[in-house]
């Protein structure tokens, strides 16, 4: 684990804690890194109540909602279909915040529309959807791993942005 990572997810750890918030994942191309990275530190138990890992469009669609015209119309690497995750895992387990992921890694996969390294994160809350997109590079492991640390990032930010309204 990078520094940076581990910087991240105390921060992540510290405010979940602190406000008894819960998080939940629903992961493409990170393929449970991200909810591995979340489970490691002690007492994640208390936050983190589960993810799923929906690497195919027929697992998006029957356990997370993904609507099958939104695949259909705009594919899997979007902003609506991250979107549609984070809210589908949020619904499934009633987690306070929810954080999906769902790119290209690569080696192939890629398009010109859709180049490999192309991610979408959403962060979902009770209130909203928040999306990023993602241009990563580097191998297929390092566009994974870069994920996760972007995917932390964006909760943490989000997270404290939520503090700061309190």
């Amino acid at each position: 684990m990078t520094s940076e990572l581990s910087t991240i997810l105390d921060g992540v750890h510290e405010r979940l804690t602190e406000t008894r918030q819960t998080v939940s994942v629903a992961e493409s191309c990170t393929g449970g890194l991200l909810g591995a990275a979340l489970t490691d530190r002690p007492g994640s138990s208390s936050y983190f109540l589960g993810g799923i890992q929906a690497y195919a469009n027929s697992v998006k669609e029957q356990l997370l909602g993904v609507d099958h015209e939104t695949l259909a119309s705009v594919g899997a690497v979007s902003e609506e279909v991250a979107s549609e995750m984070a809210l589908g895992i949020q619904r499934l387990t009633g987690s306070d915040w929810a954080v999906s992921t769902t790119g290209i890694a690569g080696p192939d996969g890629g398009t010109e529309d859709k180049p490999v390294g192309t991610v979408w994160v959403s962060v979902a809350d009770s209130v909203s959807v928040f999306s990023q997109k993602l241009s990563l590079d580097g191998s297929r492991s390092e566009i994974r791993d870069r994920t996760v640390i972007e995917a932390l990032s964006i909760l943490l930010e989000r997270l404290s942005h939520d503090d700061d309204a309190l």
